[in-house]
């Protein structure tokens, strides 16, 4: 049987020229960062559950609301993560033209991760404005609502939702944990 995740890139790799700087005031902070774990995950506003889906695999790190420059100048791989709500999903656009415009070399990003702000379908405007998001990304997954996160559980992956473990499973697909191979 063939894997049919879709691993392969369906928005832009790479920073693209003529994308405008989003203004001053919307951009999330460069970090200067000593640790290189296997991926970044980047809240790109407070609430946005970077800590949830790095608390998903061990190899993986929470950025802390910045983009994480290394000290020795190597690109750190980046996965954004933001809600749902109007705030989230422009937060997760100016951070997106952030990376786009280039102004964040050292960021390789992987893709965005939507979390469900509450329960349900989404508003239209929202549906649409997630969708055009999405877009400026390599890669994108949507997590569903998830009470337990909500009530402080900490997140794991055997718990998860399952839009939540094929999202690490596809992420380790793109970014392979060293662990896992043996390295340290």
């Amino acid at each position: 049987m063939v894997d049919e995740r879709p691993t392969s890139a369906t928005g832009p790799t790479a920073p693209q020229p003529g994308v405008p700087e989003p203004p001053a005031g919307v951009q999330l902070p460069v970090r200067g960062v000593w640790s290189a774990p296997s991926l970044w995950v980047l809240g790109v506003h407070g609430g946005a559950g970077e800590s949830v889906i790095a608390g998903l695999a061990a190899e993986w790190e929470a950025a802390d609301h910045a983009w994480p420059r290394p000290v020795d100048g190597a690109a750190a791989p980046v996965l954004l993560v933001a809600r749902t709500n109007m705030r989230g999903l422009l937060a997760a656009r100016a951070a997106a033209t952030q990376w786009a415009a280039g102004i964040v070399p050292q960021a390789d990003v992987v893709g965005l991760v939507l979390i469900a702000d509450a329960p349900g379908r989404l508003p239209r405007a929202l549906r649409d404005l997630a969708q055009v998001v999405s877009g400026g990304v390599p890669r994108n997954w949507t997590v569903p609502w998830n009470e337990s996160w909500r009530l402080g559980e900490s997140p794991t992956l055997s718990t998860a939702p399952r839009a939540a473990r094929r999202m690490v499973d596809e992420v380790h697909d793109i970014i392979p944990n060293p662990r896992a191979n043996g390295a340290s």
